[in-house]
């Protein structure tokens, strides 16, 4: 892409707020940033298509975004598929190595915040690929998966999902899948999990565990938040918590809504286990008929799975962080609010960095 391109493709990313402050752009400019789950194509709502090769307005977005990694998800349905979004996603990062990266351990995260790239940290949203055989993890771990969901919102062989009426938490195959995760330094990731399967999953497993984009249920009530036990015992447990951007988090989604839930983790579990999962594309959504289009049938799909939540029929996300530098602009609010430097820094990106530190092996 060159100069004149980059620059027009720049210029039609919304500018939703002002630019940060300098003392909070440099801030952002120096610290190590990860979203806990993001996506540098379309994410949720599949507008335009996903896994065709990355766009100019999309490797635009990345390369401004100031982002040091991201959890993008690479499981589907089947193993076949699963392996072939893998393969995607190295492919892309050969074809545009100045603007991407893949990251494996926390060495890794500090080559990609030193050269500025966006690194990709592989994960699942749901275990079913594995389907009974535990190997398969050793397998997925030397593709380059670092993160694995144990659930997404149904029940599956490891556990129930939040939507899940039974919540009748981890499976006896559950627990042998944390203790082999634990083994072999893949993060267990508890966001789509039904309570039960969370409490369980924290007490069963040696290492901190990621509840990598949920939103706080005492703030509002939804399937997809956690209660503050929850948040509580992830804590203790030395994991973090990730704010989504989802209208999950209560209607309309503003910025200060957000705030509000990152508010609530921070009081229940303290500075040291919230972080920022985004749920969201690094380009910012455009309402266009074809991407409203797109949003229903994904979502007359999903519900005829069972596994739509309450609120999927809304676009997913905030319209006042519709921006690359969404944490950018978190970190010029919590800054307004009167967090510290350090704290801001945690938020951002910090923790994630500390709790993957612990989990992962070279």
């Amino acid at each position: 892409m060159n100069r004149r391109t980059f620059v027009q493709v720049l210029g039609a990313v919304p500018a939703l707020a002002g630019p940060a402050g300098p003392s909070v752009r440099e801030l952002y400019e120096r610290s190590v940033v990860i979203d806990g789950l993001a996506n540098p194509q379309s994410f949720n709502v599949p507008w335009p298509p996903q896994y065709q090769p990355l766009n100019d307005e999309q490797l635009a977005a990345a390369r401004t975004s100031g982002i040091t990694a991201i959890n993008v998800t690479v499981n589907d349905a089947s193993f076949e598929d699963t392996v072939s979004h893998i393969a995607f996603w190295m492919g892309e990062v050969e074809r545009h190595a100045e603007v991407f990266c893949v990251i494996r351990n926390p060495a890794d995260t500090q080559a990609a915040k030193r050269s500025g790239r966006v690194g990709l940290m592989l994960g699942f949203q749901g275990t079913d690929v594995i389907g009974t055989d535990l190997e398969r993890l050793v397998l997925f771990r030397r593709l380059g998966v670092r993160i694995m969901q144990l659930t997404y919102n149904t029940r599956s062989l490891a556990g129930d999902g939040c939507l899940e009426p039974g919540n009748a938490g981890v499976s006896a195959f559950g627990r042998r899948m944390v203790a082999r995760m634990n083994e072999l330094g893949i993060a267990v990731d508890l966001g789509h999990c039904g309570t039960q399967t969370c409490l369980d999953a924290i007490a069963v497993s040696k290492q901190p565990v990621l509840i990598t984009h949920t939103g706080c249920r005492a703030v509002y009530d939804h399937p997809r938040n956690k209660p503050d036990e929850v948040l509580r015992l992830t804590a203790q447990n030395g994991g973090v918590v990730g704010i989504f951007l989802m209208p999950f988090l209560g209607t309309p989604t503003t910025k200060d809504l957000v705030l509000k839930h990152i508010e609530h983790a921070v009081a229940v579990c303290g500075i040291d286990h919230v972080g920022i999962g985004t749920d969201q594309s690094i380009t910012p959504i455009r309402e266009t008929p074809e991407y409203m289009h797109a949003l229903e049938m994904i979502g007359r799909a999903r519900k005829g799975m069972g596994a739509a939540a309450p609120g999927e029929d809304q676009p997913p996300y905030c319209p006042d962080l519709n921006s690359p530098r969404r944490l950018e602009m978190i970190a010029e609010e919590l800054s307004k609010r009167g967090y510290k430097d350090a704290d801001i820094q945690k938020i951002i990106g910090g923790n994630f960095e500390t709790a993957l530190s612990r989990i992962w092996r070279d």
